[in-house]
């Protein structure tokens, strides 16, 4: 049995050309679910979500799903100091997942 969190295994699983767009999927994924939206909604990636609604606690709790889901620890900053899905993306790839992704 892997210890890996169950999206890193997908992700594993994938082909490196489709990583980058499941994790983003992920992330918008994370986020509806703490708004409440359908599955079928949009999610702007480019916006700031302090913008579509989010509060601070609602970005703690898109956080504490996200570490649950990636199995990682990410920085509080990374939230409040690029708040967008895009640049959230940008930085998991990047720093927290990048031998996966990149």
């Amino acid at each position: 049995m892997s210890d890996q969190a169950p999206a890193v295994e997908q992700l594993s699983s994938l082909p490196r050309s489709e990583r980058s767009e499941f994790l983003e999927s992920i992330v918008v994924a994370e986020f509806k679910d703490v708004l409440l939206m359908g599955g079928d909604e949009m999610f702007p990636t480019d916006q700031s979500y302090f913008s579509l609604g989010f509060t601070s606690l609602r970005i703690m709790e898109v956080k504490t799903r996200l570490e649950k889901t990636l199995g990682c620890t990410l920085s509080t900053n990374v939230l409040f100091n690029s708040p967008t899905i895009e640049k959230l993306v940008e930085y998991l790839a990047d720093e927290v997942l990048a031998d996966l992704i990149r």
